[in-house]
């Protein structure tokens, strides 16, 4: 099969699809990989370490979806790119189709066969394309929440830690997976005082169990929210829906119950985001301020350190990308269920049920 790796162009975006190890073992299978000019160089790889891996270096982002029969990519196409897929064409990457209608409706113009990576699902719910980033971006969330606290960041002045005889800050984490761990063992690990919530009293026990003693696992409800917001300094939004849009848990009212210099991280914000008064922004400008309530909202969080997560994405991609190289998409999607969830547009019908209803389509599950 041959396969593309295009140069992302979403604002900062820093990752590449695949890492030169990843090509090396595509090439090992007998297959052709073809990378765009500095397509790798912001992840720290340079052009010479693909060619060492067996790839073709392509000039631009055009020669990389022209030749290619399966795209590898890190973020969903963007408009520029909407032309360049072809019918039947495979793209495997990050969709987050439920909060985008125009990608959804481009994709399903184009003919192309859009396997999700947040989709992809094994028999026990996990979401093993999706925990890699998540991790990156739980942990970062945490960070940059605390980074927004500073008072010349349009925080309250605080810092996280606190010192001996000033009291640390409070941070709630709306969400008890993957992002909402790792958020709460960094905020906790820095010395805040931490709350995570979640509707699932099995994972609150466990959260009780396994969190430091400065975690406190808490249900969600808008009662138990509503009773933190108070006083509380950082608040890190982390439910996930797969392939649906996120409930707003944190409404606009809620705004008023919080002290101004608050800062609200919004790691759901790809499928719409935790809080009502969220929008998406970017590294370039990630912060904006509602009701004196400062948003950071980026939708690509792990695109900041992009060697870290470039390596992790491409740890957890590698086995799926080579079956579906080795067998052809068809064949991989029946041999793995977990894959056969990843399907959510085919040929022009969208397959994934979430994704239909969200925007009123037909759903049309794919038999194969």
């Amino acid at each position: 099969m041959k396969i593309g790796i295009p140069k992302e162009i979403k604002n900062n975006e820093n990752r590449v699809g695949m890492t030169p190890a990843g090509v090396a073992e595509l090439v090992r299978h007998g297959h052709e990989v073809y990378v765009q000019h500095t397509a790798g160089v912001n992840s720290g790889f340079a052009d010479e370490a693909y060619v060492k891996a067996g790839a073709t270096i392509v000039p631009t982002i055009e020669a990389a979806y022209e030749v290619a029969d399966m795209i590898v990519k890190v973020k969903e196409p963007i408009e520029p790119e909407y032309p360049l897929v072809k019918p039947g064409q495979l793209l495997f990457t990050y969709f987050h189709f439920a909060c985008d209608r125009p990608l959804t409706d481009a994709m399903i113009k184009s003919g192309g066969v859009c396997l999700a990576y947040e989709t992809v699902q094994l028999s026990n719910g996990a979401l093993p394309l999706l925990i890699p980033m998540s991790e990156v971006a739980g942990r970062m969330a945490t960070i940059n929440g605390a980074y927004y606290l500073q008072k010349t960041k349009g925080g309250k002045g605080k810092l996280i830690c606190g010192v001996p005889g000033v009291k640390p800050a409070k941070v709630l984490v709306l969400g008890g997976g993957t992002v909402g761990q790792a958020a709460a063992r960094v905020a906790a690990g820095m010395g805040a005082n931490v709350v995570i919530t979640d509707i699932s009293l099995p994972l609150l026990r466990q959260l009780s169990i396994d969190m430091p003693a400065n975690v406190d696992a808490v249900y969600s409800n808008r009662f138990n929210i509503e009773r933190e917001l108070p006083d509380v300094d950082i608040v890190v939004g982390s439910v996930l829906i797969p392939g649906d849009k996120t409930p707003h848990l944190i409404t606009r009212d809620m705004l008023k119950i919080m002290q101004p210099g608050t800062v609200l991280v919004d790691v759901a914000i790809d499928q719409g985001g935790c809080f009502e008064t969220s929008r998406p922004t970017t590294h370039s400008e990630p912060v904006y301020e509602v009701d004196g309530i400062v948003h950071y909202a980026v939708a690509n969080i792990p695109g900041a350190v992009p060697n870290t997560s470039t390596i992790a994405l491409t740890n957890a991609t590698l086995r799926y990308a080579l079956a579906l190289a080795d067998k052809g998409w068809k064949k991989a999607c029946k041999d793995d269920p977990a894959l056969y969830k990843g399907l959510n547009i085919v040929e022009g019908k969208v397959t994934f049920k979430a994704v239909a209803d969200v925007f009123g389509l037909p759903y049309e599950p794919i038999e194969l």
